[in-house]
């Protein structure tokens, strides 16, 4: 057993590095969790006493833990306004479109390699989800901004896809315990799991939104504490209920990100930093439990079924998926090909290891495998696909300004950014001469490269941002008073 001071030198260590490979991720073009990855497996190969790490159990837990507090960071980061476009595309990719994905795979498995048709289903089902971290950062991380409702429905799919895949990885390890067991059981189970889901994930971001408004806290700092502590209630009261924790904790986080409340800047970055932390922590442990050695051994399975996912299984599960959707053909062949594997397979294929399933340890080395090939060919070459379909726009730049503003219970006013386009009416005119309503509060004026002190005085220039405060029906106002018609 290492000395306790020695395991957090060496955590601090492998924290840093990755910190550093998600620096050097954007130069190389590679996303930071594949680096994260790697770092593991160097790590295990050294004589470092980590080996109670490489345990699938270990693994699994820590999986589960850093995948609950990622979709609820996913899913604060979600605007409902965007999704609800795509809302019926998205459900369809998540049910549909991930059990399509599995039955062909698990097909192809049982054809073309040594897996009985339960085993070819239960690799095809391990492998069947996108997986939200690495989309989501490799979404961030590409450096385009995509044309129409692409980005909103991939993020969605990929944040709500999960519960599918956990369902049918745990139905079909259950069918190949219990032969007896009749598969038509399943469908009741996976109905229970995805409404008790969202019903407790909508009600619990309900009530932690009245949590944090009402409860009057005496220190900011125990807020994130209370975030926390409720995001893990809601888990485990949704799987001891028998519905699926992982759709109930981001079904609670888009509630509460589209609700306002205090401190929201602050538990916002919380919880992006505590998400990134996870991140890192499972994917350097999910590194730990692989050794290069073993990859070699089924390079030639790993391929095969790497090659059929993304080039045949993704591809048809997103057009059987999206039929009658108003997505184009080049959408749709973008879509498949961001499909992208993360963790959550490799957390997956930890359930056949202590299930003690046959061939558990092929499979989890497959799957590795393909995850491994899925990260580095595609999410290598978003931006390419997307500029080679025509998809690409150019991304806004976010201005950073050098104020803050925190949100306080009962004070209803918002700090917002209002564009002055060059044919405004406002455009030339004094603030003082404007008539802007009493509580329309203009803070600072970001004008090119520089910002602007104002004052009653002030001339507004086409192309200003004024950053105002005031409330939600005020701002619609001054919009319809002094913004042209589009």
């Amino acid at each position: 057993m290492l000395p306790v001071e020695l395991v957090l030198l060496i955590a601090a260590v492998l924290v840093l590095l990755s910190v550093a490979a998600s620096k050097a991720s954007a130069l190389l073009g590679v996303p930071a969790f594949v680096l994260f990855i790697g770092i593991g497996i160097a790590v295990s190969e050294l004589p470092l006493g980590l080996s109670s790490l490489n345990d699938p159990w270990v693994a699994q837990l820590l999986g589960v833990l850093a995948l609950v507090l990622i979709l609820f960071s996913g899913g604060l980061d979600t605007r409902w306004d965007d999704i609800r476009p795509v809302v019926w595309s998205g459900l369809s990719l998540s049910t549909l479109g991930v059990a399509a994905t599995a039955a062909l795979v698990g097909l192809f498995a049982h054809a073309a390699l040594d897996f009985t048709l339960a085993e070819g289903l239960l690799l095809g089902a391990i492998v069947a989800s996108t997986d939200a971290a690495a989309v989501f950062a490799a979404m961030r991380s590409s450096r385009i901004n995509l044309k129409g409702r692409l980005e909103p429905l991939l993020e969605m799919e990929s944040g709500s896809n999960d519960p599918m895949a956990i369902f049918l990885t745990v139905g079909i390890i259950q069918l190949i315990q219990f032969p007896n067991r009749s598969p038509l059981n399943l469908i009741g189970l996976f109905a229970l799991q995805m409404l008790v889901g969202a019903l407790i994930g909508l009600l619990m971001g309900r009530i932690m939104v009245w949590l944090i408004n009402h409860i009057r806290l005496g220190y900011e700092g125990l807020y994130p504490v209370l975030t926390l502590s409720l995001v893990f209630l809601t888990f485990g009261i949704t799987t001891i209920l028998g519905g699926s924790g992982f759709l109930a904790v981001y079904l609670t986080g888009i509630v509460l990100g589209n609700r306002e409340f205090i401190h929201r800047r602050s538990l916002l970055r919380f919880h992006d930093g505590l998400a990134w932390l996870m991140q890192i922590a499972m994917f350097l442990t999910l590194g730990l439990l692989v050794f290069p050695s073993r990859l070699v051994s089924v390079t030639g399975s790993g391929l095969l079924i790497a090659a059929a996912l993304m080039l045949l299984a993704r591809p048809l599960s997103v057009l059987i998926a999206l039929i009658g959707s108003q997505f184009a053909f080049r959408e749709k062949l973008f879509i498949s090909w961001v499909g992208l594997r993360g963790a959550v397979p490799i957390i997956l294929a930890t359930f056949p290891l202590l299930a003690q399933i046959p061939q558990a340890d092929l499979i989890f080395n497959i799957v590795f495998f393909v995850v491994l090939t899925s990260v580095l060919f595609q999410g290598t070459t978003i931006t390419p696909a997307a500029r080679w379909l025509k998809l690409d726009a150019p991304a806004a730049p976010k201005r950073i300004y050098p104020i803050e503003f925190t949100p306080v219970g009962g004070f209803k006013s918002e700090l917002k950014e209002l564009a002055v386009p060059p044919n405004s009416p406002m455009a030339g005119k004094a603030i003082v001469e404007l008539g802007l309503p009493d509580d329309f509060l203009v803070v600072l004026i970001a004008r090119q490269n520089d910002f602007v002190m104002p004052s009653g005085g002030t001339v507004i220039e086409p192309g200003d941002t004024l950053l105002a405060l005031a409330d939600a029906a005020t701002f619609e106002e001054v919009c319809r008073r002094l913004c042209p018609p589009s």
